[in-house]
């Protein structure tokens, strides 16, 4: 098991915490299957709400807020009944808007494993209007669950009446829906690259069209990438680099390991993450961004 996990594990009830145990080994990172879900069901003979009010104090550990000291953990179920945790992370020294909340890493998170919709998000404490703004931007969020300790089930729509949203912008394939932009870039030859364009491919950037992507490299060769998710209200928008460090500390890893960082941008953006993306990676690593621009064709 994963040092990590080591406090909260021994808070929760032993059943639960023994079946668990073998599945928070060193290839953890916050997933669950449906067939693991039920496993822990049976063990525990928890009811799933119970379950994932437990599983919260597990998903609060994958946080990383050196200055709030606030760690806040979330649980996204995707379409298909996977679970995806996330927590809020915070960049030493640099400006807030660099921060990561608990509920955007959990969308990313399900959305990176290929998920097109969320059905229902637990989180341990009450969705700022920052997180509600992200949620209402994926496919159906005003129809999203959301769970609270000691409080009835109540849907987006009711957390954020007289929304504004895709829909109001003429944004009619909106967040997670699955979509394809074709870029093309010179070097097919560097692995990173080609990586970059896979999920800049896959990008979400209705507002700006900066279809972009960061992917990492660790020195063991490992690589985690983030992909641009944008908001109708624009600040709540998801930088790839925010999204490839929340990637790269829910897999456990130090940002010490990063070897290279590469950021691919749309030629055909209104805006460049150029300036952003460095100052995030300067607060944890010297090693340079590298700045691809790819060709939208």
């Amino acid at each position: 098991m994963q040092d990590r996990f080591i406090k909260q594990i021994s808070q929760l009830p032993a059943d639960l915490a023994a079946e668990l145990v073998p599945m928070l080994n060193r290839h953890f990172s916050g997933h669950f299957d449906p067939q693991q879900v039920a496993q822990l069901m049976a063990a525990s003979g928890l009811s799933k709400s119970e379950l994932m009010f437990h599983l919260l104090q597990i998903a609060k550990q994958l946080s990383l807020a050196p200055i709030s000291q606030f760690h806040v953990g979330a649980i996204a179920e995707g379409n298909r009944g996977d679970l995806y945790m996330g927590a809020n992370l915070e960049l030493q020294g640099r400006a807030l808007c660099h921060s990561v909340h608990a509920e955007q890493h959990a969308i990313s998170h399900a959305w990176l494993n290929g998920e097109t919709g969320i059905k229902d998000i637990w989180i341990n404490a009450t969705p700022c209007g920052h997180c509600r703004q992200f949620i209402n931007e994926i496919e159906g969020g005003a129809q999203v669950n959301i769970h609270l300790p000691n409080t009835a089930v109540k849907t987006l729509a009711e957390y954020l009446p007289n929304a504004f949203g895709p829909a109001d912008l003429g944004v009619a394939a909106p967040l997670m829906q699955k979509q394809q932009h074709t870029l093309y870039c010179d070097d097919q030859s560097d692995p990173l690259i080609i990586e970059a364009l896979d999920h800049a491919s896959l990008s979400y950037a209705p507002y700006s069209a900066n279809h972009s992507a960061v992917v990492l490299e660790l020195y063991d060769g490992q690589t985690y990438s983030g992909r641009y998710a944008e908001n109708a209200a624009f600040n709540p928008s998801m930088m790839p680099m925010q999204m490839a460090l929340a990637n790269l500390v829910r897999h456990n890893h130090g940002f010490d390991e990063i070897k290279r960082a590469v950021l691919l941008e749309s030629s055909a953006g209104a805006l460049s993450l150029i300036d952003v993306s460095s100052d995030a990676l300067q607060a944890i690593s010297a090693v340079p961004l590298e700045h691809i621009v790819a060709e939208a064709i």
